[in-house]
């Protein structure tokens, strides 16, 4: 049985009460990240620049555990205002393509009424395998 690992990188807010990611053998069980940034604050603006601190802060934890956004294979993201999120998707899309490159895992976009900081738009939530480049 593999040994279960914390994952928190430096770069990001310390985390208390969860960890940032969680790796049991090769399979890596991302923590949803909001748009904070390493003082614990959501980054002002709307929601393109609070996906791509999310975004970033959910590679960042890839990265932490060796692997890359090739190893993405589920994203959930969860979103307190959906018609936002679409009015700005080409944008956003094009963030990901910089982040990311063109890899699309397994996705997910659900609506909820609000997340643990009020000011937070935005959480994103996923599994990596890493080490599996997972294209295919």
């Amino acid at each position: 049985m593999s040994a279960k690992v914390t994952v928190n990188p430096p770069q990001l807010a310390v985390p208390r009460g969860f960890a940032h990611g969680t790796r049991v053998g090769n399979t890596l069980h991302l923590g949803g990240q909001t748009a904070m940034d390493a003082e614990g604050v959501i980054v002002p603006g709307g929601i393109v620049e609070q996906f791509r601190r999310a975004f970033a802060n959910v590679l960042a934890t890839v990265a932490e555990a060796g692997g890359t956004p090739d190893d993405l294979v589920s994203v959930t993201i969860y979103l307190t205002d959906v018609q936002d999120y679409q009015r700005n998707g080409k944008e956003i899309g094009r963030i990901w393509r910089e982040l990311a490159g063109d890899h699309y895992p397994a996705m997910a976009g659900i609506g909820i009424s609000e997340l643990w900081q009020p000011e937070a738009l935005i959480e994103i939530a996923g599994i990596a395998e890493i080490g599996s480049g997972a294209r295919g």
